[in-house]
């Protein structure tokens, strides 16, 4: 297939090519690793022309008309209920994370409360042990969904809140020079800060406040529920109808001669991780499917993720086969490959990444799993992918934080990132969504995908690789069903992974895999601005309310708990609140390059520390005009300018439609005139 031409050549006036071409990030797109020293993108001549264009339009049509907002200082936050205040590092950067809309201004003898929340306990004279700007003394207030803590100390006033379900665990903290009686604690967040407060014991509000804050923060582990359940917004869109599985196969052309929508586990019996509706070959029984279920790790059988539209090759994930260290078959899952092989008349080979290290997974067969043998399974070629597994990320996580809060060394900054292999490890998943997205584009091999379990490595490279072959998901309503469905019907772990309202910080399941997800996404956008219809403020808003509990989208960790606990109808989703302020979270610079593969750099010299989101909460690393402020202006600026191109073409269908009037009674008989053909 042809390569689309040089990105840095293309015309910016050219609309996008309608055929299906991958879209390389630099020089030649004929190499995937063609040098990127001067471009930063495909379409970056669009960009560019889109820019001046809008620098042009700003002073001479628009300006007028867009009155921009202009912070009191940099650590404005952007709701309402913000204005006359100061917030801290520690305080949230952007309204979506208190989803207060609109909001009247705070008095400061009240907290600003969602529908639903209510106050637990106040203390007056407690201490905020700000790493920035030095100690504050406020009142503290604990309710069921945050911390909210405000000093009159500053002109203007001071704000911090925390949404409990960031809270990881809470620390006793040595205070120096303040008494025997004063106690320190220190709240250690998943979303990468560490606020720190002091007070008396002798007060009782305190030692109140303290417990409440031990009880909300952590509700399951004292028999409570969440607080997406008491959440009572009441949203003009409902976020739940977003994702319809049987809508989803059926725009990817599914059911066809070789696949079929089985509702074989509808009850959950096969498999109780896996959602109610499954896409299976279209040639196998029920009972080959048993057998097959019972020879893969938690029964997680191959089935399928995307199709692609022209060659029908195919993404399909599973879990590890049950080989362990004796080499065992199953005929069963041995014959389900080759059908889906032969599913695809374009290729006579198969395609197995397994995201593990190859040591890892030789350790995993003398423990009863392992890999598919290439010796058993004809036609199949087997890769590793060499992803480390959960607990690798949650240090090299860890580390990033020690990195950047709550104090930054800048001489030391680019080798302290380096050593937390953070970047690395992004390199790595990216690398192998390329490969299986290559494999499916070009190669016209059907593949399957699976780590151990299938839903955490495998979640990663599926819906990554989705990402750069189907624009659909690049849309701000297609992310949406990628992630309702490659992460959360096909069942990733999140109650673990996350470990929302429960305080045993320590357990081994912990890890940031979804994050990571998140982070490649955002490297992809980097590297291609144009291409994605949401911007980073809708991303960052996903990983705020991933910890935050106020939304049912993210919890548990598999669609037939999420049914057990009726979570569509107890809670509210997050896509009922982002598809009701959609303007908020969309990119002014999309453009639908419908039918085109992304294909992004993955080297770790074209990958960037997302600053936005790991630092976000150092005053000194945020641009002095919110980013997403400016992203809001350019939005009203299109507008605008697309609403003069359409004044235009009217008035050039009004003249054509005059023109050809005039051109039929000058050509009429009684005239004996030759009729006239004009165009506009």
């Amino acid at each position: 297939m042809d390569k689309q031409p040089n990105a840095g050549s293309e015309s910016p006036a050219q609309p996008p090519v309608p055929s299906r071409k991958p879209r390389t990030l630099g020089g030649n797109t004929g190499s995937r690793q063609a040098s990127v020293e001067t471009l930063d993108s495909p379409t970056g001549s669009h960009v560019e022309w889109c820019k001046q264009l809008i620098a042009a339009t700003l002073n001479s049509q628009i300006s007028g008309g867009v009155p921009p907002e202009v912070p009191s200082r940099d650590l404005k936050d952007s709701c309402d209920g913000g204005q006359g205040s100061q917030y801290d590092s520690d305080s949230e950067l952007h309204s979506h994370a208190q989803v207060f809309g609109h909001q009247p201004v705070v008095k400061m003898d009240e907290v600003p409360l969602v529908p639903g929340e209510t106050i637990k306990a106040t203390a007056n004279n407690v201490m905020y042990i700000c790493p920035f700007s030095g100690a504050l003394n406020g009142t503290l207030t604990v309710t069921d969904y945050k911390l909210y803590f405000v000093s009159l100390e500053r002109d203007p006033y001071f704000l911090l809140d925390v949404n409990l379900g960031a809270i990881s665990r809470l620390e006793t903290i040595s205070v120096q020079s303040n008494g025997e009686n004063t106690c320190g604690i220190e709240i250690v967040c998943k979303d990468m800060r560490s606020p720190r407060f002091a007070y008396k014991k002798e007060d009782q509000s305190n030692m109140e406040v303290m417990e409440m804050l031990t009880k909300h923060a952590f509700p399951l582990s004292h028999g409570l529920s969440l607080f997406a359940f008491q959440y009572k917004e009441e949203y003009p869109v409902d976020g739940w109808k977003v994702y319809d599985a049987v809508a989803e196969y059926k725009r990817q052309g599914l059911p066809n001669e070789s696949w079929t929508i089985s509702k074989l586990n509808s009850s959950y019996e096969v498999c109780d991780t896996y959602p109610a509706l499954l896409v299976i070959p279209t040639n196998i029984t029920e009972d080959e499917i048993r057998r097959v279920a019972s020879f893969r790790a938690k029964h997680r059988i191959p089935v399928l993720s995307w199709i692609h539209p022209e060659t029908q090759a195919s993404i399909v994930r599973c879990g590890q086969p049950l080989v362990g260290p004796s080499d065992r078959r199953c005929r069963e899952d041995e014959r389900y490959l080759q059908t889906i092989m032969d599913a695809n008349a374009q290729s006579h080979k198969l395609t197995i990444f397994d995201a593990r290290q190859s040591s890892v997974a030789d350790t995993n067969k003398a423990k009863d799993g392992g890999y598919e043998s290439e010796n058993f399974y004809p036609n199949v070629e087997l890769n590793f992918l060499e992803i480390p597994n959960i607990h690798v990320m949650r240090e090299s996580l860890r580390k990033l934080k020690e990195v950047v809060y709550p104090t930054i060394d800048d001489q030391r900054w680019l080798s302290a990132v380096d050593g937390t292999h953070w970047l690395e490890y992004i390199r790595l998943l990216l690398a192998g969504a390329v490969r299986v997205a290559d494999k499916l584009e070009s190669g016209k091999s059907s593949v399957v995908v699976h780590c151990s379990d299938g839903w955490d490595r495998t979640a990663q490279l599926t819906s990554l690789a989705m990402l750069m072959l189907d624009s659909h998901y690049r849309t701000l309503r297609g992310f949406q069903v990628l992630l309702e469905k490659e992460w959360i019907s096909f069942g990733h772990k999140f109650a673990s992974r996350v470990g929302h309202g429960d305080e045993n910080h320590a357990n081994s399941e912990r890890s940031p895999l979804f994050v990571q997800f998140i982070d490649c996404v955002w490297q992809m956008m980097r590297q291609f601005p144009a291409a994605f219809e949401f911007n980073e403020l809708f991303l960052i808003a996903i990983l705020d309310h991933l910890y935050s509990c106020l939304f049912g989208t993210f919890l548990y960790s598999s669609e037939k708990e999420r049914v057990e606990q009726e979570v569509q109808s107890k809670t509210a989703s997050l896509w009922s609140y982002v598809n009701s302020q959609a303007e908020d979270f969309s990119n002014p610079f999309y453009v639908d390059y419908q039918h085109q593969v992304l294909y992004p750099l993955a080297s770790v010299r074209h990958l960037e520390l997302w600053v936005s989101y790991y630092v976000r909460w150092n005053p000194r690393m945020r641009p002095q005009v919110p980013v997403h402020q400016n992203l809001k202006e350019l939005l009203l600026l299109r507008a605008e300018l697309q609403r003069k191109v359409e004044e235009l073409q009217r008035e050039v269908s009004t003249s054509h439609s005059l023109s050809s009037s005039s051109d039929h009674n000058s050509s009429s008989p009684s005239h004996g005139g030759t009729p006239l053909h004009t165009s506009a």
